[in-house]
C-alpha cells in the first residue's frame, strides 16, 4: 500500500501513452487529472456508448459527451454534465408542443446533438465524427467509442425491462435492479483503434476509471476483443473504486449492488476485474479493506479518490500512474485463475 504524494504542478507532462476505460461523469473527472499529467495526445480514452439512445429524433451520447466538454473546459462543474452556461428555450418551447421533456437538451448542448444526427445519418461512423468534434473543440486526448456499432444498455427490473435513460433518467433510478443486457453488444466490433490502443508499443498502464462497473465498464469489456485485449495487455492494468466508505461517490452503483445481492465494497468490485486487472486502488477510508484485495491477487493503493477539485484529480492521476509503474505485468494466463 503505498500513500499520495504532495501535488508537484510544475512538474512536465510524461508521453508514455495510456489508455484508460471510462463512462461519463466520474471517469472524466479522473481523465481530466490524466490529462494535466501525461502529455494529452498519448492519453486515449475507450468511452462507454451503451448509454447512448434517440431521443427527439436526436443521436445523444451522453458520456462521450460528458467526456468531450470535461476536455474542452465546456463542462457544467455545478451539475457534472452537459456544458456551462446552458439555458432551456429548445426544451420549453418542445414541451409546449406536447413533446417528452424528461431528458434535458441544453440549448448549447442541442448543436452537438444536431450535428451528430446529420453525420451519422450521411454515413460517417460515431469514431470519425468524435474524432472532427474533439479536433474542433480543441481537445487533443483521443476519445474512442467503445464501437461504432450500436450497442444499447437494458436494465432489468422488478417492473420489467427499461432502456438505461428511461431507468436512469426519467424513473430516477427508483425500480429496484435485477441485471442488465448489452444489447448489440455480441455482434459489435470494437471501435476504431481501441484494440490497437491497448496493443500499443511502449503502453505505459491501461487504467479502468471509477465508473459504474455494471453500466459504464461492463458494456465496453462485453464488445468482443476488449476484455481479451485487457487480458493480453503487455502494460500493467490498474483499477480504480468507485465505491467509498460503503456508498457510491457518484450515481446509483451502491443501490445496484445492494438490489443485486452483492457486497457494497470496493472489494466485490476489483473481483469483477480479476480476470484482467493487476491492482486496485481503494479510498484511504477503506484502508481497512486493501488485505481483502490483496488475498484476491491484486496489488492495493490506498490513497484519497474522492476528486472535489482539480487539486485531487491531478493528484490520485499521478498516484494511480506511479502505482501502475510499481507493477510488473503477470505472465499470461495467471490472472484469470483468479
Amino acid at each position: 500500500m503505498t500513500a499520495g504524494r504532495p501535488l508537484a504542478p510544475d512538474r512536465p507532462p510524461e508521453s508514455a501513452p495510456v489508455v484508460v476505460l471510462s463512462g461519463g461523469v466520474g471517469g472524466s473527472k479522473l481523465v481530466l487529472g490524466l490529462s494535466r499529467v501525461v502529455n494529452p495526445a498519448a492519453l486515449t480514452v475507450v468511452a462507454n456508448t451503451g448509454d447512448d439512445f434517440d431521443h427527439l429524433g436526436l443521436r445523444v451520447c451522453p458520456d462521450i459527451d460528458t467526456l468531450v466538454y470535461t476536455l474542452a473546459g465546456l463542462d457544467d462543474r455545478g451539475a457534472g454534465w452537459g456544458r456551462a452556461g446552458e439555458s432551456g428555450n429548445f426544451m420549453e418551447a418542445v414541451g409546449a408542443l406536447g413533446e417528452d421533456t424528461w431528458f434535458f437538451l441544453g440549448d448549447k448542448d442541442l448543436a452537438m446533438h444536431v450535428a451528430r444526427t446529420r453525420r451519422l445519418a450521411a454515413g460517417e461512423r460515431l469514431s470519425a465524427v468524435t474524432r472532427d468534434v474533439c479536433r474542433r473543440l480543441g481537445v487533443t486526448t483521443r476519445i474512442l467509442p467503445m464501437s461504432d456499432d450500436p450497442v444499447s444498455t437494458a436494465v432489468e427490473t422488478v417492473e420489467g425491462r427499461l432502456p438505461f435513460q428511461h431507468y436512469f433518467v426519467r424513473d430516477r433510478c427508483r425500480p429496484a435492479v435485477r441485471g442488465f443486457r448489452y444489447d448489440g453488444a455480441e455482434t459489435a466490433a470494437a471501435g476504431a483503434g481501441v484494440l490497437e490502443a491497448l496493443a500499443a508499443e511502449g503502453l505505459r498502464a491501461a487504467i479502468v476509471a471509477p465508473s459504474n462497473p455494471f453500466v459504464s465498464i461492463d458494456p465496453i469489456l462485453a464488445v468482443p476483443g476488449v476484455r481479451e485485449a485487457l487480458r493480453a495487455c503487455r502494460a500493467p492494468v490498474v483499477a480504480v473504486t468507485p465505491i467509498v466508505g460503503g456508498r457510491a461517490v457518484k450515481g446509483p452503483t451502491a443501490k445496484m449492488m445492494r438490489e443485486l445481492g452483492v457486497e457494497v465494497s470496493p472489494v466485490a468490485v476489483a473481483r469483477r476485474y480479476g480476470d484482467f486487472a493487476d491492482g486496485f486502488v481503494l479510498d484511504a477510508s477503506d484502508t481497512e479493506l486493501a488485505p481483502r484485495v490483496t488475498a484476491s491477487g491484486f496489488r492495493a493503493l490506498t490513497v484519497n479518490t474522492v476528486m472535489d477539485s482539480l487539486d485531487d484529480r491531478v493528484m490520485l492521476a499521478r498516484d494511480v500512474l506511479e502505482f501502475c509503474d510499481q507493477l510488473s505485468r503477470p505472465a499470461a494466463g495467471r490472472r484469470a485463475s483468479r
